[in-house]
This record gives C-alpha cells, structure tokens and sequence, in this order.
C-alpha cells in the first residue's frame, strides 16, 4: 500500500459587480495572476525595495511566499532551484468574468484575509484588471472540495468566518479513468513539451507526482514519503487511449518585454484494464492543483469524468 498524500486544500470562489460589462481575453487567468501580485505587493511590502531577493525580509514577506515561494533554508529539495511550487492555483474563465476561483493550498490557507485583501484592492484599483474595473461582493467556499455546496465566507464590512480546510476525500478507485484536460497542459520529457501524438500516462502521472511531492513537502507539516521510482516505473506501463490536441495561448509578459507562447494539450485520456489504485490519490488531487507550468494562472486543469458519461468523440490530434 501506498500512503494518500496530506495536502489540506481550500477550495474559494470571489464575485464582483461592474458598472461595465467586463471584457477579457480568452485567457483571462494571466491577466489576474499580474493584477494580484502588484496589489499584494502594494500590500504587504514595508521595505520598498526593487528587488524581493536582496530584501531582509524575503523568507518573511507574503508576498514572496505567494510570488516567487523561495525554499526554506535547509530544504534537503529543490536546492538546485530558487522557487518552490506556489501555493495557490487561480481558476478564470472569459464566460464567467464576474467570478474568479482561487485554491489555496496547505498553509496558505492561514493567509486567505490577507490573499482576499489582495484580491479586492487589484480588482478596484484604477486600472483593475485588464482595464476592468470590478468590486467585490462576496467569497465564497466549497464546504466539500469539488463539491456543489458553497457557503458564504465574506461580504465587504463583514467578518471572515472561513470554513475549516482538510485533504479531499479520495473516492473509491474506478475500473475506467477518464481524465479530461480542459485547459493546456504544458509538460516537458527529454527538455521539449510532450505533444498529441506522443502523449502517455507516465506524462501526466510524473508531473503530478512531482508537484504534490513538493507541495506537501514546502506547505504542510507531512512531507510525502513514498516510493517514487516504483511508482514511476509502474507509470510506465500503463497505456492510455489519447484523445488530445494542441491549443496555443499567447500572453505578453511585461517582466521579459515579449508576447510569449502557452500552448499544451487538452482533451482526454482513459485509462482502462489499469491498476488504477497506486495512481488515484495523485489523479484526485491534481484536479485541484493543477498540473504542468502555469497552473497558478489556471493551465494544467482538468477533471475525472464519469466514463460512462464521457463522450466518446475523437479529438484531431494536431502536432505542437
């Protein structure tokens, strides 16, 4: 047997009101992702200086607890690296621009007044986000992550009265997996992005190993100890119908002065005739966190279907 990761995820929605109907891109995560970390570093930043990584208080400060998520001195991981996963995972959608959900993961939950803070003051500031203006109305929380009941957590001049947050609850492993990818996933092997054509399990399976891994290890208190390379191997040799495309996102980046690229893969994999169980836990919580680069922005995400729901048409499959 294999231990369930611990990683106490928040499940959050906020929902605003404008006097304009809001207008974004098809992408409107980016944009969200900029506007929050300005506001939170108006925020919370007391030294003013350019540069997070020569501050004094850069271990100390949220916002590069949120924004850059440095290692922790002493971390036996990721010591080759100057960033840690972040802790949170933005979910926008153009079709819902007066709503945006947010996930906080582990101990970023203890900092959810100070992320809402964030959130109103990008939302109303002068130039909003991406030119629109919203104001707050409330946030909401998912009683139950990757449920349907949502309860009302914080209305402007109220108090916060957030719901205690745990690791979801893994259902029972299915006989059939089907794994929807609804936003690109962007995942390297041997340094280029895994395309349509050449998709596999192990993939997907690796990334979310690694994320999770790191996630538990740098915002909770019960690093995941398990057998990684068993679980790889076994990775391996599970086979997947590929149902994928390849859909290319574009976002201007103001810090490299470049239009850059965000293509990855959406569509499905079903994973049938598998031994699921090893994998499951993984596979449940990724929906939450997301998976590949750019999943705080809302890249990576995707959701279990049933399998006998699922629609069994075929997407194309275009090379990247």
């Amino acid at each position: 047997m294999y231990p369930a990761p611990f990683l106490p995820i928040g499940q959050y929605r906020a929902l605003f009101t404008s006097v304009a109907a809001p207008r974004f891109s098809d992408f409107p995560g980016n944009a969200w992702r900029g506007a929050l970390g300005h506001a939170l570093k108006r925020s919370v930043c007391v030294t003013r200086q350019p540069q997070c990584h020569d501050c004094l208080l850069y271990r100390s400060c949220l916002y590069p607890y949120f924004w850059d998520t440095p290692p922790h001195l002493g971390a036996q991981k990721m010591r080759k690296y100057e960033t840690a996963p972040h802790p949170f995972v933005l979910e926008a959608e153009e079709a819902e621009a007066l709503s945006l959900g947010f996930t906080l993961i582990g101990q970023a939950n203890r900092h959810l007044p100070v992320f809402i803070h964030a959130l109103t003051q990008a939302a109303s500031g002068p130039r909003g986000v991406s030119g629109n203006v919203l104001e707050l109305v409330s946030v909401e929380q998912a009683a139950c992550v990757g449920g349907d009941d949502w309860r009302g957590i914080f209305a402007p001049g109220q108090a916060l009265v957030a719901l205690p947050v745990h690791t979801p609850a893994i259902p029972p492993v299915p006989a059939t997996c089907v794994v929807e990818l609804l936003t690109p996933l962007r995942v390297k092997r041997e340094g280029r992005h895994a395309g349509p054509s050449d998709f596999t399990f192990a993939d997907l399976f690796g990334n979310l190993l690694r994320r999770i891994s790191m996630l538990t290890y740098f915002h909770t208190e019960t690093p995941l100890e398990t057998d990684f390379k068993v679980l790889m191997d076994a990775a391996r040799q599970v086979v997947a119908r590929v149902e994928l495309e390849w859909l290319e996102h574009s976002r201007y980046s103001k810090r490299q002065q470049t239009q850059m690229q965000l293509g990855g893969v959406v569509g499905r994999l079903t994973l049938e005739e598998a031994e699921l169980a090893p994998f499951w836990p993984y596979l449940w919580l990724g929906q939450f966190t997301h998976a590949g680069n750019g999943a705080t922005m809302g890249l990576g995400r995707y959701r279990i279907l049933d399998p006998f729901l699922a629609s069994s048409t075929i997407l194309a499959s275009v090379a990247p």
